[in-house]
């Protein structure tokens, strides 16, 4: 039986890096690199050449057009494609920027082969792929057909606050309540969702349309 080649592109301005994934990729049967772009307006230009490519290994930080930008661009002009951030940052801010501009997961760039060939695939067949640093009951919740539970309208507009960058005193002035009303908010996601961190809050509100983009 034969392998399904999986192909893939990857944008990142450091050209040792990027050629040093293409390399470790290249060693793997089943994947196959069909181009390697600098930023996101290289990355254009290849996608046109390449639209069949299945995803994109994304950097955030690179000159003319991040990350988030050439994220934002794929999804739009070429839905199909998924991306997976590729990042040195572990920074919630980062996480949720590349998760709201379209990106399907997140790996560091200090991750393992296995954990970066585990990425891809999982993205590929399932659409995303979340590891520890966001949760990981979130992702086997996010596979079943569980029944969602009842979130009450102001924890709906607890959690789009928390896809911003305002702390929760911050989100506390907003919502013209207290700071201990805003714990009790994130306390009740957390037991209700099995989540426990703000970003994993986050990440089940974008994945169930519970957040505005």
């Amino acid at each position: 039986m034969q392998t399904e080649i999986l192909s893939i592109g990857i944008v990142d301005d450091h050209t040792l890096f990027r050629s040093g994934v293409a390399n470790l990729l290249s060693e793997f049967d089943e994947i196959k690199v069909v181009f390697e772009a600098k930023n996101g307006i290289d990355m254009q230009k290849q996608l046109q050449l390449n639209p069949d490519v299945q995803l994109v290994l994304m950097d955030i930080n690179m000159p003319i057009m991040d990350g988030y930008a050439a994220t934002r661009y794929v999804k739009k002009e070429y839905p199909r494609v998924n991306v997976l951030a590729l990042s040195m940052h572990e920074d919630e801010n980062a996480i949720i920027g590349m998760l709201k501009a379209g990106a399907g997961g997140y790996v560091l760039k200090g991750s393992t082969p296995s954990e970066l060939i585990a990425a891809i695939k999982a993205i590929i067949d399932k659409g995303f792929y979340i590891n520890e640093m966001v949760s990981g009951r979130l992702l086997f919740s996010l596979k079943q057909e569980e029944p969602k539970p009842l979130i009450t309208e102001k924890e709906l507009t607890f959690l789009q606050h928390c896809s911003t960058e305002f702390t929760y005193k911050e989100i506390a002035e907003l919502m013209n309540i207290s700071p201990r009303t805003v714990d009790n908010y994130r306390e009740s996601l957390f037991a209700k969702l099995n989540i426990k961190t703000r970003t994993g809050l986050v990440v089940y509100g974008i994945k169930h349309n519970l957040i505005k983009i």
